[in-house]
């Protein structure tokens, strides 16, 4: 599935991954391919990327407040304030503040 990450500045991140799982306001939840389409606004916390390859990943830290680190050689987490997610046809929008 697809991910991106925006912000009001830039688009922070762009990449295909495996999962996502972020801070929602009911409490944290993963998203895979294909999942249900859904709409959620997001708490402040960490969004966890889960991907294959770390190789293929576009992040703009130029933009950004939020620091990307590797949790291991698969999970990138980036700090958020708050956002909204949207998922729909195997696509993830993360509107980031």
């Amino acid at each position: 599935m697809y991910l991106e990450i925006v912000s009001p500045e830039a688009t922070l991140f762009s990449s295909e991954v495996d999962s996502v799982t972020v801070p929602g306001v009911e409490g944290e939840f993963q998203m895979l391919n294909n999942h249900a389409a859904i709409v959620s606004t997001l708490n402040s916390g960490t969004v966890k990327i889960h991907t294959h390859n770390q190789n293929h990943l576009v992040f703009d830290e130029l933009h950004a407040e939020v620091k990307p680190h590797f949790d291991d050689n698969k999970i990138l987490v980036v700090k958020i304030n708050s956002g909204t997610v949207e998922m729909k046809d195997n696509k993830v929008i993360i509107l980031a503040d």
